[in-house]
Protein backbone atom coordinates (compact mmCIF):
# COMPACT_ATOMS: atom_id res chain seq x y z
CA UNK A 1 0.00 0.00 0.00
CA UNK A 2 1.36 3.28 -0.74
CA UNK A 3 1.14 6.26 1.77
CA UNK A 4 -0.51 9.61 0.22
CA UNK A 5 3.29 11.79 -0.14
CA UNK A 6 1.50 14.25 1.63
CA UNK A 7 1.21 12.45 4.76
CA UNK A 8 4.63 10.54 4.57
CA UNK A 9 6.27 14.34 4.57
CA UNK A 10 4.32 14.96 7.97
CA UNK A 11 5.58 11.83 9.75
CA UNK A 12 8.74 12.51 8.34
CA UNK A 13 8.60 15.88 9.81
CA UNK A 14 6.46 14.88 13.20
CA UNK A 15 9.43 12.13 13.65
CA UNK A 16 12.31 14.52 13.30
CA UNK A 17 10.76 17.09 15.26
CA UNK A 18 10.19 14.29 18.43
CA UNK A 19 13.74 13.75 17.79
CA UNK A 20 15.11 17.08 17.99
CA UNK A 21 12.59 17.72 21.29
CA UNK A 22 13.99 14.70 22.81
CA UNK A 23 17.66 16.45 22.38
CA UNK A 24 17.23 19.71 23.80
CA UNK A 25 14.96 18.15 26.79
CA UNK A 26 18.11 15.88 27.36
CA UNK A 27 20.23 19.40 27.13
CA UNK A 28 18.34 21.31 29.49
CA UNK A 29 17.66 18.52 32.23
CA UNK A 30 21.68 18.26 32.41
CA UNK A 31 22.11 22.01 32.39
CA UNK A 32 19.32 22.50 34.86
CA UNK A 33 20.50 19.48 37.29
CA UNK A 34 23.52 20.58 37.52
CA UNK A 35 22.79 24.49 38.00
CA UNK A 36 20.92 23.50 41.01
CA UNK A 37 23.06 21.93 42.63
CA UNK A 38 26.40 23.81 41.95
CA UNK A 39 25.29 27.34 41.35
CA UNK A 40 24.58 27.84 45.10
CA UNK A 41 28.16 26.76 46.09
CA UNK A 42 29.51 29.44 43.13
CA UNK A 43 30.44 31.93 45.23
CA UNK A 44 33.77 34.02 45.07
CA UNK A 45 35.06 32.88 47.78
CA UNK A 46 34.61 29.76 45.95
CA UNK A 47 36.89 30.65 43.04
CA UNK A 48 39.50 32.52 44.81
CA UNK A 49 40.14 30.18 47.86
CA UNK A 50 42.68 27.13 47.96
CA UNK A 51 41.62 23.95 48.22
CA UNK A 52 41.68 22.79 51.82
CA UNK A 53 40.98 19.21 53.28
CA UNK A 54 41.77 16.85 50.56
CA UNK A 55 39.03 18.98 48.30
CA UNK A 56 36.31 18.92 51.52
CA UNK A 57 36.45 22.29 51.93
CA UNK A 58 38.06 25.60 50.52
CA UNK A 59 37.79 26.35 46.69
CA UNK A 60 38.88 25.64 43.27
CA UNK A 61 41.66 28.29 42.53
CA UNK A 62 44.34 26.46 42.18
CA UNK A 63 42.11 23.95 39.87
CA UNK A 64 41.54 27.11 37.56
CA UNK A 65 45.07 28.11 37.12
CA UNK A 66 46.01 24.84 36.47
CA UNK A 67 42.94 24.41 33.67
CA UNK A 68 44.44 27.35 32.31
CA UNK A 69 48.00 26.94 31.98
CA UNK A 70 47.22 23.25 30.25
CA UNK A 71 44.57 24.76 28.12
CA UNK A 72 47.12 27.74 27.16
CA UNK A 73 50.37 25.02 26.78
CA UNK A 74 48.17 22.95 24.28
CA UNK A 75 46.79 25.62 22.38
CA UNK A 76 50.13 27.17 22.18
CA UNK A 77 51.84 23.30 20.73
CA UNK A 78 48.69 22.37 18.80
CA UNK A 79 47.71 26.06 17.00
CA UNK A 80 50.89 26.40 14.76
CA UNK A 81 51.66 23.06 14.21
CA UNK A 82 47.14 22.18 13.11
CA UNK A 83 47.59 25.40 10.52
CA UNK A 84 50.83 24.73 9.35
CA UNK A 85 49.71 21.36 8.83
CA UNK A 86 46.28 22.54 6.83
CA UNK A 87 48.13 25.50 4.99
CA UNK A 88 50.52 22.22 3.16
CA UNK A 89 47.72 20.26 2.35
CA UNK A 90 45.65 22.65 1.06
CA UNK A 91 48.15 25.00 -0.44
CA UNK A 92 51.43 23.58 -1.22
CA UNK A 93 50.47 20.11 -2.06
CA UNK A 94 48.55 17.95 -4.53
CA UNK A 95 45.78 15.52 -3.75
CA UNK A 96 48.39 12.70 -3.65
CA UNK A 97 48.80 8.98 -1.31
CA UNK A 98 50.78 11.78 0.77
CA UNK A 99 47.92 14.01 1.68
CA UNK A 100 45.71 10.66 1.68
CA UNK A 101 48.10 9.30 4.50
CA UNK A 102 48.23 12.54 6.35
CA UNK A 103 44.45 12.95 6.49
CA UNK A 104 43.93 9.22 7.58
CA UNK A 105 46.25 9.81 10.03
CA UNK A 106 44.85 12.49 11.01
CA UNK A 107 41.35 11.02 11.27
CA UNK A 108 43.19 7.76 12.92
CA UNK A 109 44.35 10.00 16.06
CA UNK A 110 40.81 11.82 16.16
CA UNK A 111 39.62 8.48 17.17
CA UNK A 112 42.00 7.29 20.00
CA UNK A 113 39.96 6.85 22.84
CA UNK A 114 41.62 9.64 25.46
CA UNK A 115 42.57 7.30 27.91
CA UNK A 116 45.23 5.74 25.70
CA UNK A 117 46.63 9.39 24.59
CA UNK A 118 46.58 9.61 28.37
CA UNK A 119 48.95 6.73 28.69
CA UNK A 120 51.16 7.42 25.84
CA UNK A 121 51.64 11.09 27.01
CA UNK A 122 52.88 9.01 30.57
CA UNK A 123 54.99 7.01 29.05
CA UNK A 124 56.83 9.68 26.78
CA UNK A 125 56.40 12.47 28.28
CA UNK A 126 56.72 11.45 32.51
CA UNK A 127 58.48 8.65 32.21
CA UNK A 128 60.91 8.56 29.14
CA UNK A 129 61.47 12.12 28.61
CA UNK A 130 61.38 12.25 32.40
CA UNK A 131 59.49 15.35 33.10
CA UNK A 132 57.56 14.15 35.97
CA UNK A 133 53.72 14.74 36.59
CA UNK A 134 53.56 18.62 35.41
CA UNK A 135 51.82 20.94 33.48
CA UNK A 136 53.87 20.57 30.38
CA UNK A 137 53.34 17.00 30.45
CA UNK A 138 49.32 17.34 30.19
CA UNK A 139 49.77 20.40 27.90
CA UNK A 140 51.67 18.32 25.34
CA UNK A 141 49.63 15.47 25.89
CA UNK A 142 46.62 17.53 25.00
CA UNK A 143 47.71 19.27 21.92
CA UNK A 144 48.89 15.81 20.83
CA UNK A 145 44.67 15.33 21.29
CA UNK A 146 43.43 18.22 19.64
CA UNK A 147 45.69 18.50 16.87
CA UNK A 148 43.13 16.34 14.77
CA UNK A 149 40.55 18.70 15.09
CA UNK A 150 42.51 22.09 14.74
CA UNK A 151 43.75 20.26 11.44
CA UNK A 152 40.77 19.61 9.90
CA UNK A 153 38.76 22.63 10.44
CA UNK A 154 41.55 24.98 9.17
CA UNK A 155 41.69 23.11 6.07
CA UNK A 156 37.99 23.16 5.76
CA UNK A 157 38.29 27.16 6.49
CA UNK A 158 40.80 27.58 4.03
CA UNK A 159 39.09 25.36 1.30
CA UNK A 160 36.42 27.79 1.86
CA UNK A 161 38.08 31.06 0.34
CA UNK A 162 36.97 31.24 -3.27
CA UNK A 163 40.12 30.44 -5.29
CA UNK A 164 39.07 33.31 -7.71
CA UNK A 165 41.11 35.38 -4.20
CA UNK A 166 44.27 33.30 -5.13
CA UNK A 167 43.86 33.86 -8.96
CA UNK A 168 44.08 38.04 -8.59
CA UNK A 169 46.85 38.12 -5.79
CA UNK A 170 48.64 36.07 -8.95
CA UNK A 171 47.90 37.92 -11.37
CA UNK A 172 49.34 40.86 -9.31
CA UNK A 173 52.12 39.47 -8.83
CA UNK A 174 51.90 38.67 -5.44
CA UNK A 175 53.59 35.26 -4.80
CA UNK A 176 52.69 32.07 -2.83
CA UNK A 177 53.62 33.02 0.45
CA UNK A 178 52.18 36.60 0.06
CA UNK A 179 48.94 35.27 -1.25
CA UNK A 180 48.42 33.05 1.83
CA UNK A 181 49.20 35.17 4.20
CA UNK A 182 47.55 38.47 3.02
CA UNK A 183 44.15 37.28 1.74
CA UNK A 184 43.44 33.37 2.47
CA UNK A 185 44.43 33.10 5.94
CA UNK A 186 42.90 36.40 6.60
CA UNK A 187 39.45 35.01 4.77
CA UNK A 188 39.94 31.40 6.95
CA UNK A 189 40.35 33.08 10.75
CA UNK A 190 36.68 32.72 11.48
CA UNK A 191 36.62 29.29 10.73
CA UNK A 192 40.19 28.23 12.10
CA UNK A 193 39.43 30.49 15.31
CA UNK A 194 36.13 28.27 15.28
CA UNK A 195 38.69 24.50 15.31
CA UNK A 196 40.41 26.12 18.29
CA UNK A 197 37.97 27.33 20.56
CA UNK A 198 36.61 23.89 20.04
CA UNK A 199 39.76 22.63 21.11
CA UNK A 200 39.67 25.01 24.06
CA UNK A 201 36.58 23.13 25.48
CA UNK A 202 37.66 19.74 24.78
CA UNK A 203 40.92 20.71 26.71
CA UNK A 204 39.28 22.62 29.88
CA UNK A 205 36.48 19.28 30.17
CA UNK A 206 39.27 16.55 29.50
CA UNK A 207 39.80 14.15 32.83
CA UNK A 208 41.98 11.13 31.47
CA UNK A 209 44.78 12.51 29.55
CA UNK A 210 45.71 15.24 32.31
CA UNK A 211 45.62 12.94 35.22
CA UNK A 212 47.57 11.01 33.52
CA UNK A 213 50.47 13.24 33.01
CA UNK A 214 49.86 16.69 34.97
CA UNK A 215 49.25 14.56 37.96
CA UNK A 216 46.57 15.83 40.82
CA UNK A 217 48.83 18.24 43.24
CA UNK A 218 46.38 20.52 45.45
CA UNK A 219 49.05 23.38 45.23
CA UNK A 220 48.79 26.16 43.00
CA UNK A 221 51.18 25.63 40.03
CA UNK A 222 53.84 28.20 39.66
CA UNK A 223 56.29 26.82 36.94
CA UNK A 224 55.02 24.16 33.65
CA UNK A 225 57.06 21.90 35.84
CA UNK A 226 54.95 21.71 38.72
CA UNK A 227 51.93 19.26 39.40
CA UNK A 228 48.59 20.73 39.23
CA UNK A 229 44.72 19.17 38.68
CA UNK A 230 42.34 20.18 36.78
CA UNK A 231 39.01 21.30 37.06
CA UNK A 232 37.91 17.83 35.59
CA UNK A 233 40.03 16.07 37.44
CA UNK A 234 38.52 17.78 40.60
CA UNK A 235 35.16 16.99 39.88
CA UNK A 236 35.97 13.66 39.13
CA UNK A 237 38.43 13.04 42.11
CA UNK A 238 35.53 14.73 44.47
CA UNK A 239 32.78 12.56 42.95
CA UNK A 240 34.20 9.44 42.93
CA UNK A 241 35.96 9.60 46.54
CA UNK A 242 32.80 11.22 48.12
CA UNK A 243 34.76 13.84 49.42
CA UNK A 244 32.54 16.66 49.19
CA UNK A 245 29.57 16.39 46.73
CA UNK A 246 28.88 20.34 47.24
CA UNK A 247 32.15 21.19 46.08
CA UNK A 248 32.01 18.71 43.13
CA UNK A 249 28.43 20.20 41.78
CA UNK A 250 30.06 24.05 42.11
CA UNK A 251 33.13 22.65 40.04
CA UNK A 252 31.36 20.82 37.43
CA UNK A 253 28.84 24.08 37.22
CA UNK A 254 31.87 26.50 36.39
CA UNK A 255 32.76 23.89 33.87
CA UNK A 256 29.50 23.24 32.17
CA UNK A 257 29.16 27.24 32.07
CA UNK A 258 33.11 27.46 30.72
CA UNK A 259 31.90 25.24 28.25
CA UNK A 260 28.93 26.60 26.78
CA UNK A 261 29.93 29.70 26.97
CA UNK A 262 32.89 27.96 24.75
CA UNK A 263 30.69 26.26 22.03
CA UNK A 264 28.45 29.90 21.46
CA UNK A 265 31.30 31.40 20.39
CA UNK A 266 32.48 28.69 18.05
CA UNK A 267 29.21 29.04 16.42
CA UNK A 268 28.98 32.84 16.29
CA UNK A 269 32.51 32.39 14.91
CA UNK A 270 30.96 29.84 12.23
CA UNK A 271 27.96 31.87 11.32
CA UNK A 272 29.63 34.82 10.66
CA UNK A 273 32.43 32.32 8.42
CA UNK A 274 29.04 31.09 6.85
CA UNK A 275 27.53 34.67 6.24
CA UNK A 276 30.76 36.02 4.59
CA UNK A 277 31.14 32.87 1.79
CA UNK A 278 27.70 32.28 1.55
Amino acid sequence: MRLDPNLTQRLVKAGLWSLTGLTLIVLIFIIAFVSVKGLPQVTLSFLSSDIEDMGRGGGIFPTLVTTVYLTLVALAVASPLGVGTAMYLTEYTRESWITRVIRFGSECLAGVPSIILGLFGFVLFVLKMKMGWCILSGGLSLAIMILPTIIRTSEEAIKAVPPEYRSVCYSLGLGKWQTITRVVLPGAIPGIMTGIVLSIGRSIGETAVVLFTAGASLRTPMTLFDSGRSMAVHFYILAREGLSMPNAYGTAAILMISILLINVTAYSLMQRFIRKYS
